[in-house]
């Protein structure tokens, strides 16, 4: 299926953002002996890629708001959608030069996630969709896994880390899920996670304390692709309660089960 022309602007701007991200990506490891460590570069970078994206987009459809993980939200004009931005999602990974991370970009308007995309700089993988139109990394279309047992499930979460996160309700959760599934897998990077849900890469994920710019475009490719999410009640409050699990339908529902068991919500 042929882009559309937001989907078009979209990944343009994740284009033209790519270049200095693997640029820095690559000066990473040299940073990582010096006495100052790497974090500020990678701060720089984080911010660098951000005002790429906002530039262009802004260039694209003036009026149009932001809302940002690193810079403060921009107000667009009254009635006009927004770009809810994630400029490098998976910035730990980014820090130790792990090659995974993403550009993260939604367009919301009234309240409702229209387009998403999720790139993927050192591997050119544009994983994008619309509402209503499916969900494509590149040109090829995406589904969710068919896998209906947990028992053959490879399954993704986030783990706590220092003053992020609930780890008891993390190891509940853990507890409950290890001995039904094949595998877990912590790759770092929530929107590429959900990007592997939707092209059946997992079967499923669960994480929680997860922002806006984290999820927004990942929850619209899984749904797109045929998949569910929910909040850890099985409810739509994702966002508002930042917990998520997803995946097909048949592990979606088994998926969350044994999360909403292990923390005894309803």
């Amino acid at each position: 299926m042929a882009q559309s022309a937001i989907i078009t602007v979209i990944e343009r701007a994740c284009r033209r953002a790519a270049p200095r991200l693997r640029r820095d990506f690559g000066e990473v490891s040299q940073l990582q002996v010096s006495r100052k460590g790497p974090s500020d570069f990678v701060s720089v970078a984080d911010r660098a890629a951000e005002r790429t994206l906002v530039e262009e987009l802004s260039h694209a459809r003036p009026g149009w708001g932001f809302v940002l993980e690193e810079g403060a939200d921009i107000a667009g004009k009254e009635g006009a959608p927004r770009f809810i931005i994630d400029p490098l999602d998976g910035t730990t990974n980014f820090l130790h030069g792990i090659p995974h991370f993403s550009i993260s970009i939604a367009v919301e308007h009234e309240g409702v996630v229209q387009a998403g995309l999720v790139y993927q700089p050192l591997t050119d993988e544009s994983f994008w969709a619309e509402r209503g139109r499916g969900a494509w990394l590149n040109n090829q279309r995406l589904r969710v896994s068919g896998r209906a047992a947990l028992g053959d499930a490879l399954v993704a979460t986030g783990i706590p880390y220092r003053g992020h996160g609930d780890q008891a309700q993390f190891e509940s959760i853990l507890s409950a899920v290890i001995p039904e599934v094949a595998g877990i897998r912590r790759f770092g990077a929530a929107s590429l996670d959900l990007a592997w849900v939707a092209a059946g890469r997992f079967d499923g994920f669960w994480e929680q304390g997860l922002a806006p710019w984290d999820v927004a475009a990942g929850i619209l490719l899984v749904r797109e692709a045929g998949g569910f999410v929910t909040d850890f009640r099985g409810g739509d409050k994702m966002v508002e309660r930042r917990e998520i699990v997803a995946g097909n339908g048949e592990l979606q529902s088994r998926l969350h089960r044994l999360v909403a068991g292990a923390l005894r919500v309803s």
